[in-house]
């Protein structure tokens, strides 16, 4: 099942393995048993400390679990984890034979610390970026507690159980048989959930450090760039981020980073925090600011309040929080948000296999995603709100080559309907003639743009009519000493690259700022 070269690396990712442990299958006679049972066997083969066994009764077929010889350690696969998640079956299989894993010792100690009963379910597909993170963490808490216990389950492969608990977008996490979490987390933010405790105490800590020469608000490109030229510098130099990466994480394939012919969104995240990780920057997750207070308000220092009830101190800031996903703001939107209207095709599509689903949106992330869908489901209606897409012209050639796909053109999209639990029709406008029709589906998924994350910063820094922090050259903003650059920005072409460059810009300026005051 495995070609040569996933074989090799594998191969020498389990000469790592310092402790015995076994594989418990769980099989029928169906044909995913088989494919899973031929992968088992292969990974078994590779290790003396490995033992696999086929006499698993989990009610899951097919799945598996990993046991530690005399440990209590319960996780588990339910499904074939190939496609983005391979690398948490090879993390695990690394994790539960010993190997130590990377993760500060801090929050080592506090997931070891956790008191209580947690039993986790993720349901992931395997063309979800984001469901590693979650499936990831939740794995290495069940091997570093014994009081956590995980199972990993492949949406489309166990559709009535999907059916059944209404999952419509992953990662979706339940913990104890309730709905726990549904998109991107890491153990920290696990951690910030289920320890009710932690937001204050982290909150008490950062309340406590020294003044920062540069303090980054936001961690994507923009802010990462920001710590890195900073940092060089030899300057006190702190980011603080919602989550590292930012919308980068939600971006399945980028093809346009110079030199860099391919790669895919979460893997240049973590090269990116990687990079940050290598000078002296103090990197704060889970901090989501509220508040700018300008120094001219207070004397000295800029202020940046956190929703966490921290506050950090700087002489100069540069804001980097980015931007997100555009929502239609119509009625329904909200309340069947997860049940049917989604914001990431390649997360989400496996889920609408067989069923009829719309793209909202013209442009290229639309065509691209309304392409991408239309091999996985029974049909995809494109809405446009103008009277032309805008996507470029290859991606349309291809569009209107599928059989399977409407495009429909000067179409204002005015409500979402449901039954109660899930998204049955959307309802639009013809803006030709005003007449409202209805489309029957069972999946949206909205593709209309960015909104700048910048409604915290109202009455501190000068803001656009769109809500972009307006910059001058140097990415000054009109407040002295503080500095944006990215997608929260006025610079026009919302660039993974174009972020970077500002950021690296804004960093500079914020430097030159501090040796001339």
């Amino acid at each position: 099942m495995l070609d040569a070269n996933l074989k090799a690396q594998l191969q020498a990712y389990l000469e790592k393995v310092t402790q015995p442990f076994e594989i418990v299958a769980s099989l029928d006679d169906g044909a995913k048993s088989t494919e899973l049972k031929n992968l088992l066997e292969e990974i078994a083969s590779m290790s003396d400390k490995i033992t696999l066994r086929t006499d698993g009764d989990d009610a899951r077929k097919p799945s598996f679990a990993l046991n530690r010889i005399n440990g209590e350690i319960s996780l588990a696969f339910a499904g074939i984890p190939m496609g983005h998640e391979f690398t948490s079956l090879v993390l695990a299989l690394l994790q539960v034979g010993g190997h130590p894993s990377k993760l500060a010792q801090d929050v080592i100690e506090q997931v070891a610390n956790l008191e209580g009963e947690f039993n986790f379910e993720t349901y992931f597909s395997l063309s979800c970026q984001n469901c590693p993170d979650v499936v990831q963490a939740l794995n290495l808490m069940a091997v570093l507690n014994p009081n956590i216990r995980h199972v990993a389950i492949d949406g489309a492969l166990f559709q009535d159980e999907v059916a059944q608990r209404q999952v419509m977008s992953v990662p979706m996490v339940f913990l104890n048989g309730e709905m726990f979490g549904q998109g991107r987390m890491g153990v920290e933010e696990i951690l910030a959930k289920v320890d009710t405790g932690s937001t204050a105490r982290e909150a008490a800590k950062l309340n406590e450090k020294e003044v920062f020469d540069v303090l980054v608000i936001g961690g994507g490109p923009a802010g990462a760039a920001a710590a890195i030229y900073a940092a060089r510098k030899g300057i006190r130099t702190g980011v603080a981020a919602e989550r590292f990466g930012g919308q980068v994480l939600d971006t399945m394939s980028i093809e346009n980073f110079i030199s860099v012919q391919e790669t895919e969104g979460p893997k240049l995240a973590r090269a990116m925090e990687e990079h940050v990780r290598q000078y002296d920057v103090d990197v704060m997750n889970l901090q989501r600011a509220s508040r700018l207070v300008p120094a001219a308000e207070q004397g000295g220092l800029h202020t940046v309040e956190f929703e966490s009830g921290a506050r950090l101190q700087a002489k100069t800031v540069i804001l980097s929080t980015g931007a997100r996903w555009r929502e239609m703001n119509v009625p329904g939107e909200q309340e069947y948000r997860t049940r049917g209207v989604a914001y990431c095709p390649h997360c989400d599509g496996p889920l609408y296999k067989g069923k009829r689903v719309a793209v909202i949106g013209g442009g290229n992330s639309g065509i691209e995603a309304a392409i991408d869908l239309a091999g996985l489901v029974k049909h995809v209606t494109v809405l446009e709100f103008a009277d032309s897409l805008r996507a470029d012209e290859v991606l349309q050639k291809k569009l209107h080559s599928l059989p399977n796909v409407t495009v429909i053109k000067n179409a204002q999209t005015t409500e979402v309907v449901g039954d109660g639990s899930k998204v049955t029709s959307l309802i639009y406008k013809d803006r030709a003639t005003d007449e409202l029709h209805k489309v029957e589906l069972e999946g949206i998924f909205v593709q209309i743009g960015l909104l700048p994350n910048s409604e915290w910063l109202k009455g501190s820094v000068a803001l656009s009519k769109h809500g972009e922090v307006e910059i001058d050259a140097r990415c000054a903003t009109n407040i002295p000493g503080v500095f944006a650059a990215g997608d929260v920005t006025t610079v026009p072409y919302k660039q993974i690259i174009i972020a970077m460059g500002e950021g690296s810009k804004a960093s500079l300026s914020a430097f030159d700022h501090i040796i001339r005051s």
